[in-house]
């Protein structure tokens, strides 16, 4: 083979591979923006718990997050939650100046970027568990943390409400969430644990389903 012949090849092969890269990224970033569109839609529909204050509601919208988090990486499972967060917050708008948002975007990547990790690393069906069941933990800690320093001193002033208050509202359901603590403990760490393992169980009936659309070249 001639050397102008390997050069053609090479420039063939460098051109194919320029051409390829774009198309892989805008594929990406279509999915990221579906994931986090149907995000959206899922966080319309809120279900109450009898054991916690009406304003835990828990939602499914974290499914398309870990969804494209398993199939496409912990950093899209970042943008996805990302997109999720800023499309809430334009149609949806705030009521804590942005405050809540940014807590939801951190508590919700505490739970798909671990779980992603760990999948990445062990491919399989084993290896979501156990990223799903470090995701769920994380979130809980890291949840109760955020809800007893941010989330509601942020909702009590939005809402002009004394802590006392929205710990009150916790002892109207529960009688044992008598304080702060009490409830974190007793409302906050079971809503975060509850999400968790009903959002993993979802995702391992579903993925291996849908997975391989999102891996469709």
């Amino acid at each position: 083979m001639s050397t102008q012949t390997q050069a053609n090849k090479k420039n063939q092969l460098a051109a194919q591979a320029a051409g390829a890269r774009p198309r892989v990224s805008v594929r990406m970033l279509v999915q990221v923006g579906m994931l986090a569109a149907i995000s959206v839609v899922l966080m319309l529909f809120e279900i109450p718990l009898p054991f916690a204050p009406s304003f835990y509601e828990i939602d499914f919208s974290e499914v398309p997050v870990m969804v494209g988090c398993f199939a496409m990486g912990p950093g899209a499972g970042v943008a996805i939650e990302l997109v999720k967060i800023l499309l809430n917050f334009v149609i949806n708008g705030t009521a804590t100046a942005g405050v809540g948002e940014m807590a939801n975007f951190v508590i919700g990547c505490s739970f798909v970027v671990p779980a992603g990790i760990i999948y990445r690393r062990n491919h399989t069906r084993k290896g979501a568990l156990v990223g799903m069941v470090a995701g769920t933990v994380l979130m809980v800690v890291l949840g109760c943390f955020i809800n007893a320093f941010v989330l509601l001193p942020a909702y009590g002033r939005a809402f002009e409400m004394p802590i006392e208050a929205l710990v009150g509202m916790g002892t109207a359901v529960n009688p044992h969430i008598t304080s702060l603590g009490s409830f974190v403990i007793l409302a906050v760490a079971p809503f975060n644990l509850l999400k968790g393992v009903l959002v993993s169980v979802i995702v391992m009936l579903i993925y291996k389903k849908i997975s391989p659309v999102l891996k469709m070249k």
